[in-house]
């Protein structure tokens, strides 16, 4: 594939009350903001001969610009297949390493007017420049590498702890990407140190030239703060270490080296410390978890974007108000979503004023956490409390046209809240559920319109989790469906469309998985060793702190359903119901230990298989079971499997997909 050229456009601007001009160079690939700029050789070269124009021509100061919505997301990935050999590798990361620092050491001063998206090898670029100023409208701002499997190779990993500190470069390099790929917020960049300044979009380019202007006169100041070199850094890097331990146990190799990298900047001269980076790079690129990290990548940006076997969510209806049946937890949780991103009146409804209340409160209370975070405006807080309302008549869905039902997992009981709603609705409006397992087609059986029922599967955390299984029931009708998807993507949710079968993908997935450990610690594996036994895949979260999270009773229910259906394959844990009947909500204590009462429960530890044979014994049923799943055609493929377990359960990225790892492993 030929490089995508983001050339570098210079022109020289007078800007007011500045004597002399000054230099603008501004990044743009020629395609619209849906294909972002990125750096190949032809595109580094450009800045490379736009930056050496500029100050030939002695400007007051330099600055770099992106395209309208995107500064630049760094190198073109796409290349990586065609790096062949290691000293290819060495070479990239030499080239941009010796473009940037252009910037860095220029004896004119240097802005980075962040217009935009700005992430990997962009984001470095302004972080090589004296100053920066972001835009508010940046949609993206973020060193995603060690997602990918990578590490930041040019300069990050040595200009941003020295910018803002190890640990909140750690926050930035390591914790972020490593949640799901998190991004900063131009707010978050102000508060770190990465952004000097900001500016609104409308007029961000006029602002951030006479920023510029006043910064080089001298009438304006940037502060930095002051970085502690000494112990406390090498202090920071060890105890980030030990975080990596508890959540991936070895498993990833970026994170690892992008600390060891961190831990260089505190000493090293920047020459020395970007030679590593090459070095690290060069290791890195040729590397499986790279390989396995780019196809998870191409898995959630674009498979997701465009959901296998989905109709045109423009086929769908308009959504202007949204009802939701149940006003706990996972409901008011459902409201605040809905809320947020679809900006339409939201009412919830339950058995009486009490619990409504609670869920309305609990709406509001999220609401002022976020304000507190200055992760919302206050203006926006207040739109928001004005929308979420609570009734305990479902007469509060007339005008509804979409309602979500989210109670208890009890079939008759969600047919009679569907039997309810149908009456007081408009023939228009779409019926969902937030079941995590029971068949929708028999939820809406005895509907007089079952074409307009719908899964909507939510994971919890809801405003967190980027899942959303839309289960198509029997007779779900095309428009119904169109809708569903359109609210997912209006609700920013990666959409995967699965069929009505049991417990649907993830959720079939971990309860098999979690069955063969449970299984394990009833025969008798001691407690650690069953927990432990699949640390060596990373996974984000340990099996039985994993059942504590869903709830035992949760858990229980889904393996029951499971059971139902496939009872071969399938067993309710005796021992989990005593667990549920006892009240206790997981295999541990507070404060991590393991509780008294499970080992009363469980019994002694004698027998039961290996740590080594547990993980085989997990994989292999994993493995029959997604055979078992393609063959019914829960899913269009197996990267949507790929796709649900990455994003809904946490499947590490640097192994890719879970069905290429079973393959690699001979499983499948």
């Amino acid at each position: 594939m030929s490089e995508v050229v983001t050339k570098a456009l210079l022109r020289f601007i007078s800007v007011p009350g500045q004597a002399g001009k000054a230099a603008l160079i501004t990044l743009d690939n020629g395609l619209d903001y849906k294909k972002p700029n990125t750096f190949g050789p032809e595109g580094l070269a450009s800045l490379s001969e736009a930056f050496d124009a500029a100050v030939a021509e002695s400007p007051a100061f330099i600055a770099v610009t992106g395209k309208p919505y995107i500064f630049s997301v760094g190198a073109d990935i796409t290349g990586i297949p065609q790096v062949t050999s290691r000293d290819q590798a060495l070479e990239i990361g030499r080239l941009g390493h010796a473009v940037f620092a252009k910037f860095k050491n220029s004896a004119v001063p240097t802005f980075a007017f962040v217009n935009g998206a700005a992430m990997g090898g962009g984001l470095e670029l302004s972080l090589h420049c004296h100053y920066r100023a972001i835009s508010t409208g940046a949609a993206a701002l973020a060193l995603p590498e060690c997602f990918l499997g990578l590490v930041p190779g040019w300069g990050g990993t040595q200009l941003l702890p020295n910018l803002i500190g190890p640990a909140n470069a750690a926050k930035v390099i390591i914790e972020n990407p490593l949640s799901q790929n998190r991004m900063l917020k131009p707010a978050d960049a102000l508060e770190l140190g990465i952004a000097d300044t900001l500016f609104e979009p409308a007029d961000f380019l006029e602002r951030s030239l006479g920023w510029a202007a006043s910064v080089v006169a001298g009438t304006t100041t940037v502060e930095r703060a002051e970085i502690d070199r000494g112990p406390a850094w090498s202090a920071v890097i060890g105890f980030a270490k030990k975080m990596l331990d508890e959540k991936l146990h070895g498993a990833a190799p970026a994170p690892y080296r992008a600390l060891e990298l961190m831990e260089l900047a505190r000493t090293a001269s920047f020459e020395d410390g970007t030679a590593a980076e090459d070095e690290a790079l060069a290791d890195m690129i040729f590397s499986p978890e790279l390989r396995a990290g780019l196809y998870s990548f191409d898995l959630v940006q674009r498979r997701a974007k465009r959901p296998a076997g989905a109709p045109d969510p423009d086929d769908g209806r308009d959504v202007n108000k949204v009802g939701v049946v149940g006003a706990g937890l996972m409901a008011s949780q459902l409201a605040l979503l809905f809320a947020n991103r679809l900006e339409v009146p939201v009412v919830l409804t339950d058995l009486d004023q009490e619990r409504v209340d609670k869920g309305v409160a609990y709406v509001n209370a999220e609401i002022d956490k976020l304000v507190a975070k200055k992760k919302m405006l206050p203006g926006k807080a207040a739109k928001l409390r004005g929308l979420v309302s609570g009734s305990v008549t479902k007469e509060a869905f007339a005008d509804a046209d979409l309602v979500i039902e989210a109670v208890f997992e009890n079939l008759a009981v969600k047919k009679q809240v569907f039997a309810e709603v149908e009456a007081v609705v408009s023939e228009s409006c779409v019926l969902a559920t937030n079941t995590s397992s029971l068949s929708i087609t028999e939820m809406a059986a005895d509907l007089k319109h079952p074409e307009r029922v719908v899964g909507l599967h939510f994971f919890n955390p809801v405003a967190a989790m980027p899942l959303l299984e839309i289960v198509r029931a029997e007779k779900t009708d095309e428009e119904t469906l169109a809708t569903a998807f359109g609210v997912g993507k209006s609700l920013r949710k990666s959409c995967v469309l699965v069929a009505d079968r049991p417990a649907f993908v993830v959720n079939r997935l971990l309860t098999r998985f979690l069955g063969e450990i449970l299984g394990a610690v009833e025969e008798g594996t001691d407690f650690a060793v069953a927990d432990r036994a699949v640390d060596s895949l990373g996974m984000p979260m340990r099996p039985l702190t994993l059942v504590g999270l869903v709830g035992p009773a949760v858990a229980l229910h889904v393996a029951e359903t499971l059971h139902g259906a496939f009872p071969d394959r399938f067993k309710v844990s005796e021992k989990l119901g005593s667990l549920v009947a006892a009240g206790l909500t997981g295999f541990h204590t507070a404060d991590g230990a393991l509780d008294p009462r499970v080992v009363e429960i469980y019994g002694p530890r004698e027998g039961g298989p290996t740590g080594e044979e547990l993980k085989e014994r997990a994989l292999t049923a994993v493995a029959e079971e997604i055979r078992l799943m393609l063959e019914e055609g829960v899913v269009a493929d197996a990267k949507d499997i790929d796709l649900c377990m990455i994003l809904g359960a946490g499947w590490p990225f640097h192994l890719g997909g879970i069905t290429p790892y079973l393959r690699s492993v001979g499983k499948l």
